[in-house]
């Protein structure tokens, strides 16, 4: 690879960082994607954009529901403008008590709808990641570099990043690699930031055979179409844990809570893989610009980086081009836990 020059270089091609390339490729930005190329937790994702389920899982409060609303409805748009194919069918909620369930969603403004005695949630979607992440790819305009980031270095317009082939010279950096952390000659303060992103390891199955037409959801477990006829089973969350290895008693206890949701035998025939997700400590995206000129990041969204991509994209973009902060930047601020902040 020649040396290269560009105005801004995105580390990572998971869904943030292709979400946030393509954002500032639409607003005019020449813009590079380096990315080493191994599965990614946005690619071994069941890829569900499910803001009602998060409600019902996680239980947050009034402003989290509504900034997850708002950011499952700019996916329309973008996936119309991106070539991504969302399929619209609403998820099933087969938790225990689905009528509490249904009155909690109503208290956050999110419609539902009962069919034959099952809970519906229209907020609910599914894509699938492969086609999504490769239409991502392409609307940014160049191709991604399958490069690895070694070092970094200041230069008089920006930034210098060494890579396994030769350089790239950018006026402005977004570290979107996951929980990759920190590399040598990233500034202190960005590494601090880096720092803070806790790796959760996710344990999901495919089954090569349909199961269910819909996404169907419960307290422990969801059983999701997959594209060619298979079907996902998934998931556990281990905080702290970045080696993807399965595991084979959180593979029974998921095929035994997914067959409680079907109603139905699943069998052992379950190919199971792990991706790692990283998550800030209040579970939401550490996204925008640091104190470090130039450098900005898009990180940690936890198991929502499909919900949040667009809504993450937007922030960093205003960030880098200086606009006035929308109500979601505060609350994706990096450094919201620093001892920066301030």
């Amino acid at each position: 690879m020649a040396d290269i020059s560009c105005d801004i270089v995105v580390v990572g091609a998971g869904v943030l960082g292709l979400c946030v390339a393509g954002e500032l490729a639409s607003r005019g930005r020449d813009v590079r994607v380096i990315d080493p190329g191994e599965p990614n937790a946005s690619s071994v994702a069941a890829g569900m954009i499910a803001p009602a389920a998060e409600i019902l899982l996680d239980r947050p409060g009034g402003d989290v529901a509504t900034l997850f609303r708002e950011a499952a409805a700019l996916w329309p748009d973008l996936a119309a403008v991106r070539g991504i194919l969302l399929n619209s069918t609403p998820a099933e909620w087969a938790g225990e008590d689905r009528q509490a369930a249904a009155a909690l969603l109503a208290d956050h403004g999110f419609e539902t709808v009962w069919e034959a005695g099952r809970l519906h949630l229209p907020s609910d979607v599914r894509l699938d990641p492969a086609q999504a992440l490769a239409a991502l790819a392409h609307s940014i305009g160049t191709p991604i570099l399958p490069q690895r980031l070694l070092r970094m270095a200041r230069t008089a317009a920006g930034w210098r990043l060494q890579v396994e082939d030769g350089a790239i010279d950018a006026d402005a950096v977004v570290m979107a690699n996951g929980t990759a952390g920190p590399v040598p000659g990233l500034p202190d303060a960005v590494g601090e930031v880096l720092t803070r992103v806790s790796p959760i390891a996710g344990q999901i199955g495919r089954v090569a055979r349909p199961l269910t037409d819909r996404v169907v959801r419960g307290d422990g477990a969801y059983v999701v179409p997959g594209a060619g006829g298979n079907t996902l089973i998934g998931a556990t969350m281990v905080e702290g844990e970045r080696h993807p290895v399965p595991d084979r008693a959180a593979s029974q206890t998921l095929v035994r809570a997914a067959e409680a949701l079907l109603g139905r035998a699943i069998g052992d025939d379950v190919e199971w893989r792990v991706g790692v997700r990283g998550a800030s400590p209040d579970g939401l995206p550490m996204a925008g610009p640091t104190r470090e000129p130039a450098i900005h990041v898009a990180l940690a969204p936890r198991r929502n980086g499909w919900l949040l991509g667009p809504m993450v994209a937007k922030v960093v973009a205003d960030g880098i081009e200086g606009r006035p902060r929308d109500r979601y930047a505060a609350a994706f601020d990096p450094l919201r836990f620093s001892s920066q902040a301030g």
